[in-house]
């Protein structure tokens, strides 16, 4: 039997064998990697809690913040027209129990939408110094534990305009 025609065949397939268990391992790793390091990241969300007589609570984690009204949060705003929602920048009106009435802040300029508010660059605390739009005519309620982040608060001039064109 004559091995000279399939040797360096066999040799190849060995090669790539041995190259797509590596590359597979290597990727696994790095998924188990980022699996961990996302199980054991802090949060600083609502956890629930149990009332005596079993109601459930949101109790704010320890050293989260609550959101108050006239500052701007980061937060998962719901979307209006179906379900889901965004990570987003959001103007908090006011918070009543467990949910704050907000406005979606966006980036992007519809001038032919009314009550819509420019806000100074950088306002919304990202690090691009971007203009930034409140959307007046689309509030929205969010539970307080899909709040993430303070931004900031707005100055007086804006918050006298937002309080006039939502009627709070």
């Amino acid at each position: 039997m004559d091995v000279s025609g399939w040797w360096p065949a066999l040799v190849v397939v060995a090669a790539l064998a041995l190259v797509a268990a590596l590359v597979d391992g290597r990727a696994r790793a790095r998924g188990a990697r980022r699996r961990r390091s996302a199980r054991f990241r802090p949060r600083a969300r609502a956890r629930d809690r149990t009332r005596p007589g079993g109601r459930p609570s949101r109790v704010a984690a320890p050293g989260a913040a609550t959101p108050r009204a006239r500052e701007i949060w980061w937060a998962l705003v719901p979307y209006e027209d179906g379900p889901g929602a965004k990570d987003r920048p959001c103007l908090v009106l006011s918070v009543r129990g467990g949910t704050a009435h907000v406005v979606k802040i966006t980036s992007r300029h519809h001038p032919e939408r009314p009550g819509v508010l420019p806000l100074p660059p950088g306002a919304v605390g990202e690090g691009r110094q971007r203009a930034s739009f409140l959307e007046t005519d689309e509030l929205r309620d969010v539970p307080l534990r899909d709040f993430r982040r303070r931004a900031g608060a707005v100055d007086d001039a804006t918050w006298k305009r937002v309080r006039r064109l939502t009627g709070r």
